[in-house]
């Protein structure tokens, strides 16, 4: 009697959910002590808009949503709705605080294209 070989997969899953980098938690965890609440959460969310056709959405938020992926760093939730989730599976959010650029950035490899000003893509 014989019994099937188990192969295990080399294919390398794809991410599913939104990726926070050590700088940008630290700095959600700071505005949101600033705000002296401790139920806000960080919720990333895709809209119909701007100039490439859907825009980013970046702010706190105390809600449960039926379907939100909500992945903790150190401390910090982040919130993603289930109709944003896969325009925002692998993307990372980052901090930036230098003379060229301040503010939250989105690296997404699932956007095809994006504008100049970075707040929208397709």
């Amino acid at each position: 009697m014989t019994t099937p070989a188990q192969t295990e997969s080399t294919e390398a899953k794809a991410p599913t959910s939104v990726v926070l980098t050590d700088v940008a938690a630290q700095k959600v965890k700071a505005l949101i002590e600033q705000e002296g609440r401790d139920d806000l959460r960080l919720r990333i969310a895709v809209q119909p808009g701007g100039c490439s056709g859907l825009r980013y959405q970046l702010f706190f938020d105390e809600r449960s949503l039926d379907g939100d992926v909500v992945t903790d760093y150190d401390g910090v939730e982040v919130v993603v709705d289930r109709m944003s989730a896969p325009y925002l599976a692998g993307a990372t959010i980052d901090f930036a605080d230098r003379i060229d650029a301040q503010g939250f950035t989105i690296d997404n490899p699932n956007a095809g294209n994006s504008c100049a000003c970075g707040d929208s893509f397709s």
